[in-house]
């Protein structure tokens, strides 16, 4: 048997009740994608279409033995189970689940770029993903997450609740 892989995972949501949106998508995980650890929740500007509602994102620590495009499979089953429609890119959505890191591969396929190709850009990512991980390397760029951080403006992420 093999050893779990660490996953990170972020959430997002902007359509409807969003903190229901994120808890039900939580709890939608399989068992074969272990929670260990979740972030605070924060209220973030949209980011790419800007004329929309604003977004609660989190960042998920996880455990899982499936393989990276079978995580992705499952995360995307999730949102469309959840009510997910296909809509403009990066437009409002009841839920969105990514893939932020699954352990320290490095993947380009079509399907899935592993890191996550623009997690580095956004703050909305970075700062959740810093109260799991502030030391955690990017593979790619070979800098932590508190040093990509510290290179983005985070004025639009506030903690919610």
């Amino acid at each position: 048997m093999t050893r779990p892989e660490t996953v990170y995972l972020a959430l997002g949501s902007n359509l409807g009740d969003r903190l229901a949106n994120l808890e039900a998508a939580i709890i939608a995980l399989p068992p074969a994608v272990k929670v260990l650890e979740r972030s605070p929740v924060y209220e973030t500007a949209p980011w790419g279409v800007t004329s929309q509602p604003d977004f609660l994102n989190m960042v998920l620590q996880g455990e899982t033995r499936l393989a990276p495009t079978a995580l992705l499979t499952c995360l995307k089953r999730i949102e469309t189970d959840l009510g997910r429609l296909p809509s403009v890119r990066y437009g409002p959505r009841l839920i969105d689940m990514d893939i932020l890191f699954y352990d320290d591969l490095v993947l380009n396929i079509p399907e899935l770029v592993l890191p996550h190709p623009r997690l580095h850009e956004r703050a909305f990512v970075l700062v959740p993903l810093a109260d799991l991980a502030a030391g955690l390397v990017h593979p790619v760029l070979r800098k932590t997450i508190r040093e990509l951080l510290e290179g983005i403006d985070t004025t639009g992420v506030k903690r919610y609740g």
